[in-house]
């Protein structure tokens, strides 16, 4: 699709400017949700069908997703590439701006605040983990817990569950 005009605000907002798009990538990105099922099911703002399978279209056209190839009664699998990993500051923006300016449960609001008080190191980890996840990159040695086992240890936290499930 060709953009209506070559501002790159404008070619940004044509990708990821409607609600459902960064709501898709949300809970690929933080909920590893990588299968249809798993992202029509798993989406707490209950995301239709149909427009699951439209944005998904859309995201892979645009190159932020890749459609992995399915054998016969297999499940497709949708991978970030690395333009799709690149918007994880644009997701972590607009998440700071709903702590600051939008109401929001604690249990759901726990992870973002971590990203925050984390800094842009801890983004740049996330990414990184991503890349691994994503597009097979070898993982970088680091100390301790990765930055997801931290963001669900958070949230674990806040819910009293042990495993973070709902992400």
């Amino acid at each position: 699709m060709e953009p209506r005009s070559g501002c790159p605000i404008n070619t940004a907002v044509e990708v990821l400017g409607d609600r459902w798009s960064l709501l898709v990538l949300r809970d690929v990105i933080f909920g590893d949700r990588r299968h249809f099922r798993a992202l029509l099911t798993g989406s707490i703002e209950g995301i239709a069908s149909n427009i699951l399978a439209d944005r998904l279209k859309r995201l892979i056209d645009a190159g932020i997703l890749t459609r992995g190839t399915a054998a016969r009664g297999q499940r497709a699998r949708f991978s970030l590439t690395e333009a799709g990993i690149q918007t994880l500051p644009v997701i972590h923006a607009l998440g700071n701006w709903g702590l600051d300016w939008r109401p929001g449960g604690d249990e759901l609001r726990i992870r973002q605040q971590l990203m925050r008080d984390e800094g842009p190191a801890f983004i740049e980890e996330l990414m990184d983990e991503l890349r691994v996840r994503h597009l097979g990159a070898p993982p970088k040695p680091h100390d301790g817990p990765g930055a997801f086992e931290r963001l669900d240890a958070a949230y674990a936290a806040a819910t009293g569950r042990e495993h973070a499930d709902q992400r």
